[in-house]
């Protein structure tokens, strides 16, 4: 009971300062932190100007661990964020110069403005949190966390993520316009004091790694489990999906739900933090039957087969 009480507060300390930053996104902090505490990774998708970067420095900015942002474009190489050997002349050997990508947190902005080639560099990095360069393993810092901006896939000048790596990311957030209330706010503030610099660092790596590590202990209801693979299950033989949801997604959905249930102060899940986490969970790992797109979006169009199906499905009393 304690640990959750401190949990709480923790949480409600971190949620409050990012809130500042963010106004009126927080659903949006909250799947952030859900990812970070189950050990997930983050996509933020959306149209410029709506935050998604700043929602990703905003949370980075609230921990005492390392940051680097690194801007994809379309000349950006593998070597520029693992990193590459340099000879070094005076030890006559080569030494490996290690890239951006050895931090605690990575601000991987406008992932799908490069090429394949450079995205795939991060698979091995957000499944194993560890890179290969020159068949050498170097390991990753803990914890690991990537949070990576997109636009839609619509827009010019980009290179939609291929499944693989979609898969690899835990959820998937929609930023969206702010209520009217909230964006006069930001009119009025514009030009003022930047909030982000005025953050600072509440929790630091132990800490992260203690919530994680709690989180991993939340116990879960063999009946939550069947409700989460029926659901699975259902997206596998939709007629209108041609591909339904991995087994990694399944333990993705698992994860994700302790960690909620551990910020919400439970040792425990509950029905509504499987059902809750089903859009963004899955939306991303589904994809659509070409014979069913319309000219409806295809992330809204999965979006609204989910939460059929997620209605549909019999929650365990």
């Amino acid at each position: 009971m304690t640990q959750t009480v401190t949990t709480t507060a923790q949480v409600a300390r971190l949620h409050g300062a990012i809130s500042r930053v963010i106004k009126g996104k927080d659903e949006a902090i909250q799947l952030a932190l859900v990812a970070l505490v189950a050990r997930g990774h983050v996509l933020i998708e959306d149209v410029p100007g709506v935050g998604k970067t700043t929602l990703a420095q905003a949370l980075a900015r609230s921990f005492n661990c390392t940051f680097h942002r690194i801007q994809f474009t379309s000349d950006l190489l593998p070597s520029d964020l693992i990193g590459t050997s340099v000879f070094n002349q005076a030890a006559q050997q080569f030494e490996f110069k290690p890239g951006p990508i050895f931090a605690n947190f990575i601000l991987a902005d406008e992932i799908n403005r490069t090429t394949p080639k450079t995205q795939s560099a991060l698979l091995e990095a957000m499944n194993e949190a560890q890179v290969t360069v020159e068949n050498r393993t170097c390991r990753l810092p803990q914890p690991f966390l990537v949070i990576a901006t997109q636009n839609p896939i619509e827009h010019h000048g980009t290179y939609p993520l291929p499944e693989s790596q979609l898969d690899r990311f835990l959820l998937r957030i929609r930023m969206g316009y702010p209520a009217r209330e909230k964006e006069k706010e930001i009119m009025r503030n514009h030009g003022a004091a930047d909030p982000l610099s005025q953050l600072e660092p509440l929790m630091d790596a132990a800490d992260v790694v203690a919530l994680q590590e709690a989180a991993a202990g939340v116990h879960t209801e063999e009946s939550l489990l069947d409700y989460a693979l029926e659901v699975v299950e259902r997206t596998r033989r939709h007629e209108q999906l041609s591909l339904g949801v991995s087994p990694r997604g399944s333990v993705m959905l698992r994860r994700a739900a302790q960690a909620l249930a551990l910020l919400q102060g439970r040792d425990f899940c509950l029905p509504d933090d499987f059902k809750r986490l089903i859009v963004p969970v899955f939306a991303h790992r589904v994809v659509l039957n070409s014979r069913y797109v319309s000219t409806q979006k295809k992330s809204a169009h999965a979006e609204a087969i989910l939460n059929e199906i997620a209605e549909s499905t019999s929650v365990p009393l």
